[in-house]
């Protein structure tokens, strides 16, 4: 149930057949996902679809069973999350992305801990560039920080190695729905503006598809369908699909599709 791939980039991220899950059974199974330079590529689908394990596996943090990650032509399959940094791969988690008793400026310098320390001081400069409103705030505790300002910093410091790659969790997590389209309009789409792939788990499905220029629903582990977020939305039975249904009615909780 793809959509036509061949006015798509070719994915210089690219995750074919994967397979994973917690050493059980999968969480995950056979999913195949890409985002090329310039592309933001939202995966969406219901709570417990596997989104974030999704991610996980592909950053080296849970174990591919079955299935590729390649970065390029190398195949990066299982590679350790440091190394794949080393690479140009930049992943935010959901929780836990920031180091709440360091100063804005000590997280960044965290998040460039792979640089010389000459260099260090010059990425800083190049993120605030790309995140105005840090600059000013780069003496201030982490955890004096608001809601959206903590996830700039946690994209900021994933920015300190110059990925190639982001591959970020629910970016808009505990905002507020305003707050949360307009960081992914003006934050989240300018990355990919600016030439790298950005892989996006996002619930605030119809949000991210606005910015979007591909994406997947994932439903109970499984890649149910995918194409341009304008085709997909043009679908008379998109929301059966989005929720699992397929002929069966929603589950409580999963009426409509998340704004």
């Amino acid at each position: 149930m793809s959509a036509d791939r061949r006015t798509r980039p070719r994915p210089y991220l690219l995750a074919t057949d994967v397979t994973s899950g917690y050493g059980g059974a999968p969480v995950i199974r056979d999913v195949t996902v890409g985002a090329a330079a310039g592309e933001v590529v939202a995966v969406i689908g219901p709570n417990g679809a596997g989104k974030s394990t999704l991610l996980k596996a592909l950053v080296g943090a849970l174990r591919v069973m079955r299935g590729s990650v390649r970065l390029g032509e190398d195949d990066v399959t299982n590679i350790a999350s440091e190394e794949l940094a080393r690479r140009g791969v930049g992943y935010v988690p959901q929780g836990g992305d920031i180091f709440e008793p360091l100063t804005v400026a000590e997280n960044l310098e965290m998040g460039g801990y792979l640089l010389a320390r000459p260099a260090v001081s010059q990425r800083i400069e190049e993120v605030c560039s790309v995140f105005p409103a840090l600059r000013a705030m780069l003496r201030r505790r982490a955890d004096k920080l608001s809601g959206g300002e903590r996830k700039m910093l946690a994209i900021g410091r994933a920015l300190m190695v110059d990925p190639r790659v982001l591959i970020l969790d629910e970016p808009t997590a505990n905002l507020s729905p305003q707050l949360a389209d307009a960081f992914l309009r003006e934050r989240i789409r300018r990355l990919a503006d600016m030439g790298k792939a950005v892989l996006l788990v996002e619930q605030r499905a119809r949000a991210a598809m606005q910015i979007a220029d591909w994406t997947m629903v994932l439903v109970s582990g499984t890649s149910r369908l995918e194409g341009r977020p304008d085709e997909l939305l043009g679908r008379s039975d998109f929301e059966a699909l989005f929720l699992g249904a397929t002929g069966s009615p929603p589950r409580a909780g999963f009426n409509r599709i998340p704004p």
